[in-house]
């Protein structure tokens, strides 16, 4: 039996009804909400390991204050004590040596120090010597030939002569024959031709002999010239012989031998170096790029075995080799007392005195031409473009990027590669 429900229920009042923007918009706005504590936390959780991964300790730096004040530039160069006279002799021909002192010992000038044996050089001598000889012998025979050719020319000369005395003797007596009328006109002409004859025979004769003259003159001074030049040759060689042996230039001690004794040594190898005790210098090498600052005159001050002396530098040479330059300083005061040739000693010479600049200490991280440098705040440091000026050995000058007070890092930096910025640990 079908039972019906006399009781409605609101099933059939229901309506659905279609979703409001009102909660769409508030799950975006939870969604962004949610990526920005997100990303915040990102931020933050990175920033923390950055500055955990860049943080350098206090100890490990070395921080100096910029300040302004008086700035010395100066060269620093180690030094050896050399003699300043201190020649060395060399060999002059090609031989064996032998030496007639020891090293350390005292010698005179002009004392004999060694001798070479030069079997070449004294042949070439007595060769020379020869054909000397044999030009002076040369220049006997033609003053001899000179002396014979002049009395032939002088002989022809006088038979001219006479051969025109005699003719115009003949003409006088054809002329006053002719006159009588005893010869014939053409006799008479006859007489007067070989007069002319005679005379031009005459004249030829005396411009020969002139000509043979100088002729002779010219070739015996030729000889002579050759002769002349024979001898300087021959002299050239007996100075050349005189100079193997030896002798000292200067009073002094002998420093050292640079051959063995009886050993075969070539022309021009040095063979011993005389130093005089009595005055000694400086001998410095500096990098090239202060070779083109300094000059003979300037200050400098020497320091050896803890006493430091002013000094002055007298020279420096314009070669540069493996990119140093030698140089000299000596002493403007009194010589230290007890140098020793070879003593080790430091150098620094004066190039530049200003009254006040910007400055900090040199350190190891900061190069002269560097174009930036690590400036401290509190426990930050950063990178700052810096313009550098003159250097000196202990300090940098500051032209731009820095003020008096700043504080910048000089050592413990190498290893971070110009980082921007990082943390200072205390």
């Amino acid at each position: 039996m079908k039972i019906t429900t006399l009781i409605r229920d609101t099933s059939g009042q229901d309506v659905a009804a279609a979703a409001g923007p009102a909660p769409r918009r508030r799950r975006w706005l939870g969604v962004a909400a949610g990526l920005v504590l997100v990303t915040g936390l990102f931020s933050v959780l990175l920033r923390g390991w950055a500055d955990t991964a860049q943080v350098v300790p206090r100890e490990r730096l070395r921080v100096v204050t910029v300040t302004e004040g008086p700035f010395v530039r100066d060269a620093a160069a180690q030094g050896i004590v050399v003699a300043a006279v201190s020649p060395t002799l060399f060999a002059t021909a090609p031989g064996t040596v032998q030496y007639q002192v020891q090293p350390g010992e005292v010698v005179t000038a002009g004392q004999l120090l060694a001798v070479l044996a030069s079997p070449q050089l004294e042949n070439e001598r007595g060769r020379e010597a020869a054909t000397f000889g044999s030009i002076e012998a040369a220049l006997a025979r033609q003053a001899i030939e000179v002396r014979r050719q002049a009395l032939l020319s002088r002989e022809r000369a006088l038979a001219a002569d006479l051969r025109l005395r005699a003719a115009e003797r003949e003409l006088l007596r054809a002329t006053a024959a002719w006159e009588r009328g005893v010869i014939a006109e053409r006799d008479l002409r006859r007489a007067e031709d070989e007069r002319d004859g005679a005379l031009l025979a005459r004249e030829h004769a005396s411009e020969n002999a002139n000509l043979e003259r100088e002729s002779l003159e010219l070739e015996l001074r030729a000889r002579r010239l050759e002769r002349d030049r024979q001898a300087l040759v021959v002299a050239e060689l007996q100075r050349r012989v005189a100079a193997l042996e030896l002798r000292s230039p200067i009073a002094g001690t002998v420093a050292e031998l640079a051959s063995a004794q009886g050993a075969s040594v070539a022309r021009d190898a040095p063979l011993l170096t005389v130093v005089d005790p009595s005055v000694f210098e400086i001998e410095f090498q500096v990098a090239d790029q202060y070779a083109r600052d300094i000059r003979p005159g300037m200050t400098a001050s020497v320091a050896l075995d803890g006493a430091t002396h002013a000094g002055t530098v007298t020279a420096i040479s314009p070669e540069v080799r493996q990119g140093l330059v030698t140089g000299r300083v000596r002493f403007t005061g009194p010589q230290p007392a007890g140098l020793r040739q070879s003593q080790r000693g430091s150098v620094r010479i004066l190039l530049e005195e200003r009254a006040s600049a910007r400055k900090f200490e040199r350190g190891p991280d900061v190069e002269p031409q560097a174009r930036s440098i690590y400036r401290v705040r509190g426990s930050r440091a950063e990178l700052v473009p810096v313009e550098l000026g003159s250097a000196s050995v202990a300090e940098l000058e500051v032209r731009g990027g820095l003020e008096r007070g700043d504080q910048v890092i000089v050592a413990g930096t190498r290893d971070l590669l110009g980082t921007p910025e990082f943390r200072i640990a205390d």
